[in-house]
């Protein structure tokens, strides 16, 4: 009993020693509205240090001073960081907006005028100016069917098909 306290302890000072740097990305094609929506959820403290060294500005992301210029540099680097192919076809992301759910900030883009794919090939290297143990995971849904992939330092593309 006595050793698995201490494991469990161990375990757990090892996670505050070494934390972890992980962002998810959803992708779902929205059939009825013909989109392609897209929410990233990343570390509120780690976006901002990665946006600050991106923008050479001080950024806070729960109380902006100016949000539309908070807006703008997030959305070129999420331009610059995340790219989306259908079908071999690049797509352009527009950001709509950022809100805050408890320790992450939440990104959401759209693809407007989206038919659908049969592949998409996506390079992401987000965070990956900022941590090198940074984790990218992916869930795409498509006509009812979820794929995921978990998108590890150095690697920063992956392709989906349906």
């Amino acid at each position: 009993m006595v050793n698995i306290v201490h494991q469990w302890l161990f375990t757990a000072l090892l996670g505050l020693l070494h934390p972890f740097f992980v962002s998810v990305i959803d992708i779902n094609h929205n059939q009825q509205d013909r989109s392609l929506e897209i929410s990233v959820r990343i570390f509120t403290d780690d976006l901002e240090k990665t946006l600050q060294q991106f923008g050479k500005t001080k950024v806070d992301l729960l109380n902006p001073a100016d949000k539309k210029a908070t807006e703008a540099l997030l959305a070129a680097y999420l331009n610059k960081q995340l790219h989306i192919s259908n079908d071999g076809k690049a797509v352009n992301c527009q950001l709509l907006g950022f809100e805050q759910i408890k320790e992450s900030t939440w990104c959401y883009l759209e693809v407007e005028n989206f038919t659908g794919f049969k592949s998409m090939d996506i390079h992401c290297e987000l965070l990956y100016d900022f941590e090198k143990n940074q984790i990218n995971i992916f869930h795409v849904k498509n006509k009812g069917t979820e794929k995921s992939y978990k998108l590890e330092y150095p690697k920063n593309t992956v392709r989906f098909e349906f």
